[in-house]
């Protein structure tokens, strides 16, 4: 009985992770509130469909097409005493800051733990730069696996203790 349950609850995760408007706090949410499926069995399913999910857009960034062959190349300079010429710069400082970051043992695995587990930043962005980033898959897997897992069976714990 239980594997359909989990079997659901991962293809939704996948599904969650990849397409923003489907909520899988709302789907624990009410899985916890109707006691129609195992919480914990949803929870843990989610956890999974949602660490495949962000691994797969991980990976579809770091291996995108033409993205290994691709040579390193200045940026073309900008004019710093425009509006947009200080916007650019900035952004491009923001950047190679926050890929170095994410490259960084000290501060990628941190991040993608705070960011998996609280929201805050987005895992979906966090996704997106750990990929462009140096950041071992590996490293990300578990990262993701860990914050998804204690996010959602503690919500599903919570709201099925009433």
């Amino acid at each position: 009985m239980w594997v359909w349950q989990l079997v659901l609850a991962v293809g939704f995760g996948i599904g969650s992770a990849v397409v923003p408007v489907m909520n899988a706090e709302a789907y624990v949410l009410a899985v916890g509130a109707t006691h129609a499926l195992n919480p914990v069995v949803a929870a843990a399913g989610i956890s999974v469909g949602q660490t495949i999910g962000k691994v797969a857009m991980f990976l579809a960034v770091r291996y995108r097409p033409g993205y290994a062959a691709r040579k390193t190349k200045e940026p073309k300079p900008v004019n710093l005493d425009t509006r947009r010429g200080r916007f650019i710069q900035w952004n491009r400082d923001v950047t190679k800051r926050l890929l170095d970051a994410m490259s960084d043992s000290r501060w990628g695995i941190p991040v993608t733990l705070l960011s998996a587990f609280v929201g805050v930043p987005p895992l979906y962005g966090v996704a997106l730069i750990g990929g462009a980033s140096r950041m071992r898959t590996v490293v990300f897997t578990l990262s993701v696996l860990a914050g998804r897992g204690a996010r959602f069976i503690l919500l599903a714990l919570g709201v099925s203790a009433f």
